[in-house]
């Protein structure tokens, strides 16, 4: 085996990254997972995840784990709801049999981020994770590197698997292309007991989705665990918006004062989202790597997931195609049809550029889509099979 008796480090602890840590420790593989956060009881942002059966599953099924997926997915949590600025329901796949479920190819079970990162959290073996371990850099060291962390903690890995996310600190070692901006701004918000503090907007939610659009503007939501929900004000700006606005994102009068201004055909149901909101928001610019990127395979190191194929989240497919990666990594790196890592990891990379760049193409197709002058109509008859 390629692996055999050798080191890999694997640099964040997101669903690709712990989806590579469990695929390959199941196989003997010594692996270690390098995560910024300070402990696995830090807080998760983010949405609920729609795995698909082709990647995110069939990951999650290679790993031995589908059955606990299974037991705590969010049964009802992939219906939709599509309503215009004014909350008015005009679509609703609620009322519709739920016919499908695991293995349909159409079948998109959602989990809570936290939920899922908990599951894999405790697939692998107790030490596997070394918490507050934030990347700094890293040097050759005889045929791997030597990985160097702001805590002064220092790491040698025969193999290094860069899995840290959009901001990849690792990614220019391996090339120099960057991602471009998709003319689209997310701001990002939560709120805690969502019944009790949003009922206008929870009534509509009904456990689901909403997906509301206006003229290039939309607000996006669904339900999370524990009672909460997520939701995002997306809407199309100028790259630097998220740090010119002069917004306080950690005062819900400041957002909701600029949702009035900004967002003026949109009714007053949405402004118990924004006035109850329970943590600071987050601006997220939406970025895309280029469809067309090319990098010659090097023998000990290797991108999976965002840091090596950034792309808009309007296809629910990124988390979809890092565990896909995890997948089709850890296969090469294990099958004995390869004679060499770097034989290994440019087969991976090839099939893992050339599946990425069409959903990339497709994500910032729906973006565009989504955030157009007749989006609403657009959006309707797409969902409504015309």
């Amino acid at each position: 085996m390629l692996l055999q008796n050798k080191q890999v480090a694997i640099i964040g602890g997101g669903p690709g990254g712990l989806t590579l840590a469990r695929l390959l420790q199941v196989e003997g593989v010594h692996v270690k997972v390098y995560e910024r956060d300070p402990g696995k009881n830090a807080r998760v942002q983010g949405s609920p995840l729609d795995l698909h059966e082709t990647s995110g599953l069939a990951a999650i099924r290679k790993a031995g784990l589908l059955d606990i997926f299974r037991a705590n997915y969010m049964d009802g949590a992939d219906r939709t709801t599509i309503t215009n600025p004014n909350a008015e329901i005009l679509f609703s796949d609620h009322e519709q049999p739920g016919e499908q479920t695991f293995g349909d190819e159409h079948f998109r079970p959602e989990i809570d981020r936290g939920v899922l990162r908990r599951i894999l959290l405790e697939s692998l073996h107790e030490d596997t994770v070394i918490w507050d371990s934030h990347f700094i850099s890293m040097k050759p060291t005889a045929n791997g590197w030597t990985l160097q962390f702001k805590n002064g903690h220092q790491a040698f890995a025969d193999l290094v698997i860069a899995a840290d996310g959009a901001n990849s600190k690792l990614r220019p070692y391996v090339t120099g292309i960057k991602p471009f901006y998709t003319g689209i701004t997310m701001l990002e918000g939560h709120v805690a007991d969502a019944a009790k503090n949003i009922p206008g907007m929870t009534a509509i939610l009904r456990g689901g989705k909403i997906m509301a659009f206006g003229k290039n503007q939309d607000i996006l939501m669904g339900q999370k665990a524990d009672g909460e929900v997520g939701f995002y004000a997306s809407f199309r700006t100028h790259e630097s918006w998220a740090k010119t606005n002069g917004l306080d994102y950690n005062s819900n009068e400041s957002v909701l004062e600029w949702f009035r201004k900004e967002y003026p055909e949109w009714g007053s149901q949405w402004h118990e989202l924004f006035a109850n909101a329970t943590d600071a928001f987050i601006p997220r610019p939406i970025y895309c790597m280029p469809y067309d990127q090319e990098w010659e395979p090097l023998p000990n190191l290797t991108l999976l997931g965002d840091a090596a194929h950034l792309m808009p989240p309007f296809a629910g497919e990124g988390v979809n195609m890092a565990m896909l990666d995890a997948l089709e990594l850890s296969e090469q790196l294990l099958t004995e049809a390869n004679n060499t890592l770097v034989e290994a990891i440019g087969i991976y990379e090839k099939q893992m550029r050339r599946r990425a760049s069409v959903v990339a193409k497709e994500s910032t197709d729906n973006g565009e889509r989504m955030h157009s002058e007749n989006a609403l109509e657009s959006m309707l008859d797409f969902f409504q099979g015309k």
